[in-house]
């Protein structure tokens, strides 16, 4: 990461978050799994805001869940262990694309490689923590719905019984002033998903669905696709949360769920009875995000992917 580690400034407020997120901003299992252990092992991080610049000490004392996000967690898969003997709870974010024939994500492992990394994944930490994401849906003046659909159908086909959840979001070019600059110098011309795209695709992958079995979500998106069988997602997801790291009690706490015989028949039922998503919900997400409260811990401009639509990378040499 672009900031040092190696001094603490104690006149800087210190985070102790109970969730840490890692991360939207960077590829951590890819790139940085080494330097995370060690910033655990030091009991700290310093983070920098990358809108105003600040530096803030984030303390690991009291986290208890993290959440990964990643396009090549293959770095990560020989350290989990680490995280499993600190008694850590996580789950992981995969994002398995196919622009393979564009380019667009140009220095990722091949599909093949992808796919067999969330397999050999799915199968050593279990199909609930490894959420699938296809995020986002491109188009371009070659590359057509149909097209995208039939690359959509091959990985699920490939993967769905080694996960239960399939997230997804359509490109949006004008909500950042760098991802519509990158995609402007690309040889295809992509283009906008309009209003009656994103209902063709949610009907198609209802019908895909039909052989997978998996609940399917948009992330960040307004548009409702609920007839479809198509919810809005929470990637970082209390309901999930409660789900598979119901007996950590701290974690619990943090949530204000208290387990009993009817809050677990209730779960993703009428959770509010018990507690409040309201107070949970992370307000410094984007308008329609549905994530919970969380610490993210990547830097913008540290990311070796090469994704052609990142938001989070706004110069092609990255920090290191």
């Amino acid at each position: 990461m672009q900031i040092s580690d190696g001094i603490s400034f104690p006149d800087i407020k210190k985070q102790e978050p109970i969730i840490i997120s890692a991360s939207r901003a960077t590829d951590i299992p890819a790139f940085y799994t080494d330097w995370l252990i060690s910033r655990i092992e030091a009991g700290y991080m310093k983070w920098k805001n990358p809108f105003n610049g600040q530096i803030k000490d984030v303390s690991f004392a009291k986290t208890r869940l993290f959440v990964f996000w990643s396009k090549n967690p293959s770095p990560m898969l020989r350290k989990l262990s680490y995280f499993d003997e600190k008694g850590y709870n996580y789950y992981f974010q995969f994002t398995l694309n196919d622009y393979e024939q564009e380019k667009w994500e140009k220095n990722l492992p091949a599909l093949n490689q992808r796919l067999e990394n969330f397999i050999e994944l799915s199968e050593l930490i279990g199909n609930q923590k490894v959420i699938w994401r296809f995020d986002p849906f491109i188009i371009s003046d070659k590359l057509h719905p149909e097209e995208l659909l039939k690359r959509i159908e091959n990985i699920g086909d490939q993967i769905y019984a080694y996960t239960n959840r399939l997230v997804i979001s359509f490109i949006d070019i004008d909500i950042y002033k760098r991802v519509k600059r990158n995609l402007s110098a690309l040889p295809d011309e992509i283009k906008e998903i309009d209003i009656p795209t994103m209902n063709y695709f949610a009907r198609e992958l209802m019908r895909l669905n039909q052989k997978w079995n998996l609940k399917i979500a948009t992330c960040a998106e307004q548009i409702d696709l609920h007839q479809y069988g198509i919810e809005h997602n929470r990637c970082i997801d209390d309901r999930l949360i409660i789900k598979l790291f119901s007996d950590d009690t701290e974690l619990m706490n943090f949530l204000g769920y208290k387990p009993t015989e009817q809050t677990d028949f209730l779960i993703g039922q009428n959770e509010n009875s018990f507690y409040s998503y309201k107070k949970l919900k992370d307000k410094g997400q984007r308008k329609f995000c549905g994530c919970i409260k969380s610490k993210d811990i990547g830097q913008y401009n540290t990311c070796s992917n090469g994704c052609v639509y990142c938001y989070a990378n706004s110069k092609r040499k990255i920090d290191s």
